[in-house]
């Protein structure tokens, strides 16, 4: 059966792909079962056990729909972060929100830029919406701060995409550098820093609230999907001045969060000291990574994430090859899609026994290699 004939110019011309495959998707492909999930960057340790007693307690409330105004966890957020509760911004995951985001600003032929093998999801978000991509490549495996603001200032860009730490390398920049650089953005440009994993980084690479926070063209935005383990109910937010927040209720779905996953989201912001070991877990299972990694002869790269890239010492084909191997033995992970970062696998943390898995698996894979 032909498609419908009235798609738009726009979506006729778009590619039929998706960002990410997922596990189960792979799972049904090539009847693997996964047996050890780190891959997409989840939390392996889950929700502390105050959130799940919260969701248990509330559970029975979820035939009705959630606060439109979400004014709970944004009251919540607004005493965490120390800021108002009209700085914030929620949204279903930081995936809506850059959806949201780029609709705000983007008009059909708009020059949004970005760094080339960059989080995948922002590309499709944009080029959903008819913006032309300028890319600049990483430099030494992290985004190359001054190559960006030299493409932002010479294609008088509307939007410009950074994400600290960064997915996929793991990489950072300190939190002066970041200032500076928003500080010599252009202001008819719009800058999206992407923080999803501020909780797992330095503490020198997050900028203060204050430093930006009057910022009309800076963005920021974070989520409760890494850290704390809340993947699956899909809540993120965004930080900003009012008035560039405010516009988000122009066109965001007012019922699209779901009521339980907010409890979720309000009990895992209570638990700070849940968070405290989770972050303490997760260095310490970036460090068995890169010694499996070590063990084998490959090389991880420095991480601020909850994930690991380890270099595979040649080309993506060599990588994509050790994706697949480790798939046949259960192990789900995943690698950068655009050379040179696909050289690269990408490894995400995860509890002792997911590890183990990994340790057993990868010398098979690389010896049948």
């Amino acid at each position: 059966m032909s498609a419908f004939s009235r798609f738009t110019p726009l979506i006729r011309a778009l590619p039929s792909t998706v960002p990410f495959v997922g596990p189960e998707a792979i799972e049904r492909q090539r009847n693997l079962p996964v047996k050890a999930r780190i891959g997409a960057n989840e939390s392996g340790f889950g929700p502390a056990p105050s959130v799940l007693a919260a969701i248990r307690a509330r559970a029975g409330e979820t035939w009705k729909y959630n606060d439109p105004e979400n004014h709970d966890l944004k009251q919540a957020l607004a005493v965490h972060l120390g800021i108002r509760a009209d700085n914030i911004a929620i949204g279903e995951g930081i995936d809506s929100l850059l959806g949201l985001i780029v609709r705000l600003v983007i008009d059909p032929g708009s020059v949004v830029v970005t760094s080339f093998g960059a989080y995948p999801t922002f590309n499709f978000h944009a080029n959903g919406f008819g913006c032309r991509l300028a890319t600049v490549p990483y430099a030494g495996d992290r985004e190359d701060l001054n190559a960006l603001l030299d493409a932002v200032k010479r294609e008088d860009a509307t939007l410009v995409y950074f994400a600290n730490p960064d997915n996929p390398m793991g990489s950072w920049w300190e939190a002066d550098d970041i200032v500076a650089f928003t500080r010599a953005l252009p202001e008819t440009c719009l800058m999206i820093l992407d923080e999803a994993y501020c909780e797992t980084g330095p503490a020198s690479a997050m900028p203060s609230m204050q430093a930006l926070i009057e910022q009309p063209n800076v963005i920021r935005t974070r989520t409760f999907s890494k850290a704390y383990g809340l993947a699956g109910s899909r809540v993120g937010y965004a930080i900003g001045t009012p008035g560039t927040v405010q516009a988000f209720d122009k066109i965001r779905h007012h019922f699209g969060m779901n009521r339980i996953g907010m409890v979720a989201a309000q009990a895992a912001l209570a638990d700070q000291a849940y968070l405290h070991a989770v972050v303490g877990k997760i260095k310490k299972a970036r460090e068995r990574i890169a010694a499996i990694a070590a063990d084998n002869g490959l090389l991880a790269l420095p991480s601020a994430t909850n994930f690991v890239a380890i270099d595979c010492g040649g080309d993506g084909v060599r990588a994509r090859a050790v994706v697949d191997g480790l798939m046949q033995h259960g192990v789900f992970i995943r690698m950068p899609g655009v050379a040179p970062l696909n050289r690269c696998i990408r490894i995400s943390v995860g509890p002792e026994h997911d590890l183990d898995l990994l340790a057993e698996a990868l010398p098979q894979v690389l010896k049948a290699l």
